[in-house]
């Protein structure tokens, strides 16, 4: 990529990526509020993480909403849990459907033959593997053909079930979740959305020239990338007031990053460690446009490791957001402790 007309700076793209994101300010509860806080899906490995996702948005989240009549819950890119738009079936499933035939027909086999074994009815994915005479996470490619849904909990083995295949061709699938990913996480490059998607690099390259007329180039801190064209006046736009705090999951798409975006995000090698561990992911303290520590949780306790001092009005902040998330189960307030 050669003559990218328009320069980005850190602070423009984070801020861009909060405002498309609905960091900044949380959108009215209803299912449009939800399609936008679902846009490039909503990662879910970690159980509950994408209705934590969606409280960072939406207002007026209950521990219920993830299964709201609009949303769905299937195995979506690199065959992580994600929860999507039910509109969006086919971006999220066909979006990510193999390029080569040999990989396209596994899916498909594996789908027709979940389907009969199903008949109409529906299983633990242990189960099904079991009556496949496979081992259940091969379940996971079916999924890519669209007729796989899934409900897990995190407390039980997922429910598998299978629903007809989307009237969408794959391609167009596949450049909507290009589309999609531009939105949410530009500025970027077809060989970091062949990672996230989970269709590798060859696959990303194709995808990105298949948009060039509706792609601008642009330099960033990080070096070349692209935008959607449509994105241009936003990731000009100078960054406004940040919200206060938000208390983002694992695997939020804030932080759902690889490679040099990280550095972007977080500057410092350290914290970065801290976040992104060889192991299972903290969630992230968004205050004020940055990610300044991180958290865990377990049952009603939960722990805060912030990585500079903060003011009593940046705790207060905190505080709030984790006593108001939706947690399933958890009965009375959340006991917090800060770990610094």
């Amino acid at each position: 990529m050669t003559g990218a007309r328009l320069e980005l700076t850190r602070d423009q793209i984070l801020a861009f990526r909060r405002r498309v994101g609905a960091l900044e300010e949380r959108l009215p509860v209803g299912p449009e509020s939800l399609h936008r806080a679902a846009w490039a899906g909503l990662q879910d490995s970690m159980p509950r993480a994408a209705l934590l996702s969606i409280h960072a948005r939406v207002e007026g989240i209950e521990p219920s909403t993830w299964e709201d009549p609009s949303l769905v819950q299937l195995w979506g890119p690199r065959f992580s849990v994600f929860v999507v738009a039910e509109r969006d079936l086919a971006v999220f499933s066909l979006g990510t459907l193999p390029d080569d035939a040999k990989g396209r027909q596994r899916a498909e086999d594996l789908a027709s033959q979940l389907t009969a074994v199903l008949a109409g009815g529906r299983m633990t994915y242990g189960e099904a593997g079991q009556a496949l005479g496979v081992h259940p996470n091969r379940l996971r490619y079916a999924a890519a053909t669209g007729t796989v849904l899934i409900r897990w909990d995190g407390a039980r083995q997922p429910t598998v079930w299978t629903v007809p295949a989307p009237e969408v061709d794959a391609r167009a699938a596949r450049l909507e979740l290009a589309r999609r990913y531009l939105h949410i996480y530009g500025p970027t490059t077809p060989e970091v959305f062949g990672r996230w998607a989970g269709v590798g690099l060859r696959s990303g390259v194709a995808a990105f020239d298949a948009l060039r007329a509706v792609l601008t180039p642009v330099r960033t801190p990080l070096g070349e990338a692209w935008i959607l064209t449509r994105d241009e006046e936003a990731c000009r736009a100078d960054a406004g007031p940040a919200a206060l705090a938000r208390v983002l999951p694992s695997g939020d798409p804030y932080l759902l990053l690889q490679g040099l975006d990280r550095e972007l995000l977080i500057p410092d090698e350290g914290q970065r460690q801290a976040l992104w561990t060889p192991r299972v992911w903290p969630g992230g303290l968004l205050v004020e446009g940055e990610i300044v520590g991180t958290w865990r949780r377990s049952d009603a306790a939960m722990t805060l490791q912030p990585w500079r001092r903060l003011s009593r009005a940046e705790r207060d902040g905190i505080e709030a957001e984790a006593q108001s998330l939706p947690l399933p189960g958890i009965r009375g307030r959340i006991t917090m402790r800060w770990d610094a």
